[in-house]
């Protein structure tokens, strides 16, 4: 219980991270963020085997991939936290001439970072290719992506999914930020995706879904069961049940808070909500 609480208030600092990053410039995307927060807390405190050396070959360790690179204020807080940079960095997001730009980029050689992302559909072919470097390498660890549900209406993201299964991809996760938003208001409003997991099944993947997407037990569980169907001759596919804007109360419920910052009154707000600290930066 100790470990989950851990994870619980590590959780809810970055929650308070987020909220401080685009409130001090009044920019980036603290909805799709919030919504994630969980996910990316336990995929670095604990799902994946990493090393905080890093380097881009990846070697003998799992990888991660953002294709949804919107979401930089929840991505970079779980990496600092996690020990690729220092926690102060995060105090310079979003402003000119810093590593952490408002969607991830290589040419800085922030630590953590593969990929340049944030033009939504790519990361499965990257992620996909990573994997196959792998299975070249003889290296037995897994590779992971995270793509947000709005995104699946690039069409790269189902090319890629039928590579991955034609060629038996078996050591690759995807996870899907399951929302049911995007910037221009509900998915099914947009472009409806229909029924995800049938579709997936489809192209080929094993597919599970996390319903209580913003538990941290429900993820735990819920990637330890992914784990185990890797290496049967299939990709996998996660089904993450997430609420955009988890965590405080004003952003859940609603698209709105996509890509809005926080008010000086509304960030006193989310932080009242999310009383714990481990050390704001």
């Amino acid at each position: 219980m100790a470990h989950i609480q851990h994870l619980q208030d590590f959780s809810q600092q970055i929650r308070r991270d987020i909220l401080r990053m685009v409130h001090g410039v009044q920019s980036g995307h603290p909805g799709g963020s919030l919504g994630c927060n969980e996910f990316l807390t336990v995929l670095y405190q604990e799902i994946m085997d990493y090393s905080t050396d890093f380097d881009m070959d990846g070697k003998n360790e799992d990888l991660f991939f953002l294709s949804n690179g919107h979401i930089t204020p929840a991505f970079y807080s779980v990496l600092a936290r996690s020990g690729f940079f220092p926690i102060s960095e995060l105090s310079s997001f979003r402003k000119l001439n810093t590593r952490l730009q408002g969607h991830p980029t290589t040419h800085d050689h922030l630590p953590g970072i593969r990929i340049s992302s944030g033009s939504l559909g790519q990361g499965m072919s990257v992620a996909i290719g990573a994997a196959l470097a792998k299975k070249l390498n003889n290296d037995t660890h897994l590779v992971y992506s995270l793509h947000g549900d709005g995104e699946l209406q690039e069409g790269q993201i189902w090319e890629a999914a039928m590579f991955a299964s034609a060629k038996k991809v078996d050591n690759y996760i995807a996870a899907i930020d399951y929302n049911k938003k995007q910037i221009d208001g509900a998915t099914d409003d947009v472009v409806s995706l229909g029924d995800l997991r049938a579709k997936f099944e489809a192209f080929g993947f094993i597919v599970l879904d996390i319903f209580k997407g913003n538990d941290i037990e429900s993820i735990i569980n819920g990637m330890n069961e992914a784990k185990s169907y890797t290496g049967k001759g299939k990709p996998v596919c996660v089904l993450l049940h997430s609420e955009m804007g988890n965590g405080v109360d004003f952003m859940m419920n609603t698209h709105a808070w996509h890509g809005k910052p926080p008010s000086d009154a509304q960030l006193e707000s989310g932080l009242a909500q999310n009383p714990v600290t481990l050390g704001d930066y």
